[in-house]
């Protein structure tokens, strides 16, 4: 029944099971919320081995550990609201070491269950057992191991109305399970078992070593398909350490991202946003990569008190934090750092004609946007992400002035010339197939490129390359087609002219309906003008903040050679070492594949040969 205003009650104290309960609503969403508080619990009195067993129904956890254990004259008050070990003072909220902090997990379950507290510390021959219902506490001695065991049965026994929404067993287990992946692979140092209906979902040995960790939950052969990340900034006192996955091996959703701050496991929109513009352009749509990280960073520069669940952080900086995610990420997945080091430094010191400064930026604030309707998806301005990966990949430097000699053309030259050589001749080329495919054999394996997606990755990253530096070479047009077009078109090229010269085309308007070319890219000069408008007023007609990635995919797919183009011995050679020169060589920039690879064991074993 609803009140008017005029008929409400007068105020009152609610009740200490009351406060409870409305702040377990807050903690305690499902049974996977205990198991995270327990677990985490368990974590930060230093146990190395904890066991999480759940009934069939997941209404009732017990979870072990053989941490320090509580004293047997803080156990009661343990179970109060606020009463935690881990902080003092509001000083401390600014200095977080532990997973838990608030002292509410352990209050908030006992007013919605019946919870058993058996716990022991080394200094005592005797444990404590504690009985725990509807917020009330009672304590006896009891002989246990040392560490703690937390029996948790009933659970929303007192409110059924949320043990209503709760969806079925094997969805809630599943929770379960993928909250105790994360914690696991926080925390590869501590060994930790699920058991759930007789088996095992969860089981790790606790080395110490993230990648065992990670083939313990998942298999030995994802192992294959990793990268491993390290980076530190000794200034700003951040490290990241992890695994990513090449762009080959891709899941269907983003839950195979875990992101960690300090080993806490977190949902952290600026890590997520920097892993996907990290592998932009190497996924295809709708497939994730699989990351692990964990960004250690100084407590006074991250806060972990903003959200009830302790999932959500805010970071003092966090245009910094995004570019060292990202960074972090794109030095990990990319194959030939020295080579493009070698290749920055030609640019640097050669002198060609047309040279304009390096861009710098200042830095810029970055507005991150939740979507209601997903909480994995951010939003931030494109212009901001340009700007932020151009400093992350590109520190900004002080150029040195030439003197302009050559032009543009024998620059595009030199570098090929250079990074060509650079690459040993390793591998055997042996021959085309269907004059699409390139087959060659290297180190023992048979490996086929498809010759178009690899040349289109190759001049992509070229691309990508001048325009850091320069506008892209231009070839001029004696004579061009007038080209008909719609009033609305024309003016739309007329206003976006000047983004248009940067990439290397002139195009004139000659009548309110009509343009010619004048300058188009030397890279797509053989591409009638035509076809190469359709596709500019296409980019054009899209996300201008975008336009330069577009604009650069275009011409990098019109520029490579064609499936069905006959290439001789020497123009395959060639092909295949300048694909091999690329930071990305896994996909093009569709994120299409462009290699597959048959070991010497796999032909064999089709033959039932022995290797």
């Amino acid at each position: 029944m609803f009140h008017k205003i005029g008929d409400m009650k007068r105020i009152q104290q609610l009740s200490r099971q009351l406060i409870n309960q409305i702040a377990a609503g807050e903690v305690i969403e499902r049974p996977a919320s205990v198991v995270k508080e327990l677990v985490e619990n368990s974590i930060d009195a230093g146990a190395t081995r904890v066991e999480i067993e759940v009934s069939k129904d997941c209404l009732s956890i017990r979870v072990s550990d053989n941490g320090s254990g509580i004293h047997p004259d803080d156990i009661e008050l343990a179970f109060s609201k606020h009463a935690t070990s881990k902080i003092s003072d509001s000083n401390d909220l600014f200095d977080i070491h532990t997973m838990g902090f608030r002292g509410e997990a352990l209050a908030s379950i006992i007013s919605i269950a019946k919870v058993v507290c058996t716990t022991r510390t080394k200094d005592f021959e005797t444990g404590t057992r504690v009985e725990c219902a509807e917020s009330n506490v009672k304590s006896t001695p009891c002989g246990c191991a040392t560490g703690t065991t937390m029996e948790v049965k009933d659970l929303f026994y007192n409110t059924p109305v949320r043990q209503k929404f709760l969806k079925s067993e094997k969805v809630e287990m599943s929770y379960i399970a993928e909250i105790l992946q994360s914690i696991a692979i926080a925390n590869p140092d501590v060994s930790i078992t699920l058991i759930y209906d007789g088996k095992t979902p969860v089981k790790t040995s606790g080395s110490g070593d993230l990648l065992c960790v990670l083939t313990e939950i998942y298999s030995n052969s994802i192992a294959e398909e990793l990268k491993k990340i390290n980076k530190a900034d000794e200034l700003s006192q951040l490290h990241i350490t992890g695994y990513c996955s090449t762009p080959e091996f891709t899941r269907s959703t983003k839950k195979s991202i875990y992101t960690f701050v300090n080993n806490r496991v977190v949902k952290c929109p600026l890590i997520l946003k920097a892993v996907d513009t990290a592998y932009k352009n190497l996924l295809p749509s709708g497939k994730y990569p699989f990351v692990c990280l964990n960004l250690e960073i100084p407590t006074s520069d991250v806060d972990v008190n903003v959200h009830p669940t302790k999932k959500e952080v805010r970071y003092k900086n966090p245009n910094q934090i995004f570019n060292f995610v990202y960074s972090a990420v794109l030095g990990a997945l990319s194959v030939n750092p020295q080579i493009q080091q070698q290749k920055q430094d030609a640019q640097s010191v050669l002198p060609f004609g047309n040279y304009s400064p390096q861009r710098t930026f200042d830095k810029p604030s970055i507005e991150i946007e939740q979507d209601k309707d997903d909480e994995d998806t951010v939003y931030i301005s494109e212009q901001d992400f340009n700007k932020i990966k151009d400093s992350a990949i590109n520190p900004p430097a002080t150029p040195k002035k030439y003197e302009p000699v050559y032009e543009m053309q024998v620059k595009q030259i030199d570098l090929n010339m250079q990074t060509s050589a650079e690459i040993e001749e390793k591998f055997n080329i042996i021959g085309q197939y269907r004059n699409t495919y390139v087959i060659f054999e290297e180190n023992e394996e048979l490996k086929i490129v498809d010759q178009h997606i690899a040349d289109e990755r190759y001049i992509f990253e070229k691309l990508q390359e001048n325009l850091k530096t320069e506008n892209i070479a231009s070839q001029l047009l004696l004579i061009s087609d007038v080209l008909p077009l719609e009033a609305a078109d024309v003016e739309l090229i007329t206003e976006n002219n000047e983004k248009l010269e940067k990439f290397g085309y002139k195009i004139e308007k000659i009548s309110d309906t009509e343009v010619i070319f004048k300058k188009i890219p030397q890279v797509i000069a053989h591409v009638k003008v035509k076809d190469i408008l359709a596709d500019i007023l296409e980019n054009l007609h899209g996300d201008l903040n975008n336009l330069e990635e577009k604009m650069l995919v275009t011409m990098s797919c019109k520029a490579a050679v064609k499936a069905g183009t006959e290439l001789n011995l020497w123009q395959m050679e060639e092909l295949i070492k300048k694909w091999k020169t690329t930071k990305m060589p896994y996909t093009c920039p569709h994120g299409r594949p462009i290699l597959h690879t048959f070991s010497e064991k796999e032909i064999a074993a089709f033959f039932h040969r022995n290797v």
